[in-house]
């Protein structure tokens, strides 16, 4: 049985103790005692360093010229096709044998999810998602490469300097 979420433990300058009765009760449930196991140090992020992506996409948002309106009707249809333009998708490949079944295809995935980009090239259908950039999902390295990233997209799609955007995360 693997675990995929962290287990707090401190150091105590000879051995790791979990933090916690609960994170206890996970090491009985994961590990099993007398083997051997690699330690990762899990870097958490800071809750207002996450927000904050939040905020400035949703004041980029409000500032965005009427003609994207019909491509971006929320702050989250805006986020997230940034991440997928930023290469922060999943992918997904359906071979529908003939270009008529791939349209078919193409609509019912759209119809699913409102945030998906599907592509059709001929018979094939392509669907990306974007990451999930939750906590749980991305380390702390990879959501500020991200954040950095979709910042510099959004701000090329404004036609302003990313710093502007920066400025305007900060004081939102």
């Amino acid at each position: 049985m693997s675990y995929d979420r962290p287990i707090m433990f401190w150091w105590d300058g000879e051995a790791m103790h979990p933090a916690a009765p609960v994170f206890a009760k996970r090491c009985d449930e994961v590990f099993v005692i007398g083997q051997r196991y690699n330690l990762v140090e899990h870097q958490t992020r800071d809750a207002d360093y996450h927000k904050q992506q939040f905020a400035w996409i949703r004041e980029a948002w409000k500032s965005m010229p009427e003609r994207f309106a019909d491509q971006f009707p929320s702050p989250e249809h805006l986020r997230k096709k940034a991440l997928i333009e930023c290469g922060y998708y999943n992918e997904t490949i359906v071979d529908a044998g003939t270009n008529a079944a791939a349209l078919r295809v193409a609509l019912v995935l759209r119809a699913i999810d409102d945030f998906a980009h599907v592509i059709v090239r001929g018979p094939v259908v392509v669907r990306r998602v974007a990451k999930s950039q939750s906590h749980r999902t991305m380390d702390k390295k990879e959501f500020a490469e991200s954040k950095d990233a979709i910042l510099d997209h959004i701000a090329a799609l404004l036609e302003v300097d990313p710093q502007t955007l920066s400025r305007q995360r900060n004081s939102a």
